[in-house]
């Protein structure tokens, strides 16, 4: 796999266009932080680490209303073969507001949002909405 932070929103993507309860992937930690932070923003309902030492995965609880997933989009901004930084000023809003931006600054993980409030930027991960 040479992308597990786009194998991660891809697994969460596909589980939430098929209705499914949860979905599952396999343990780091930059993928949990970005799992927690997707909870405490309202798009998934719970984060929980299920296994042991080195076979430890992720299950994260997908939110639904009406049958209708709270996660209408996931995109992966910087990849491996090619990273995007952004300054805080360079920090846009995702779909008016309506969503959020994962950036990984010097201070750790955070939406774009805090990163504004902040005055830092860093690595832009992805975009939810």
């Amino acid at each position: 796999m040479v992308d597990p932070i786009a194998d991660m929103l891809t697994r969460i993507r596909n589980a939430a266009n098929v209705q499914k309860p949860t979905a599952e992937f396999p343990f780091s930690k930059i993928k949990h932080e970005i799992a927690k932070i997707m909870e405490r923003e309202g798009f998934i309902s719970s984060v929980e680490l299920k296994g042991r030492r080195a076979r430890k995965d992720i299950v994260v609880a997908i939110k639904y209303e009406d049958k209708q997933s709270k996660i209408a989009g996931l995109r992966r901004v910087s990849k491996p073969g090619q990273r995007i930084y952004v300054m805080s000023s360079g920090l846009k809003k995702v779909k008016a507001g309506l969503g959020c931006a994962i950036v990984s600054t010097s201070k750790g993980l955070m939406t774009d949002k805090d990163a504004r409030k902040q005055n830092i930027g860093g690595e832009l991960l992805c975009e939810i909405w």
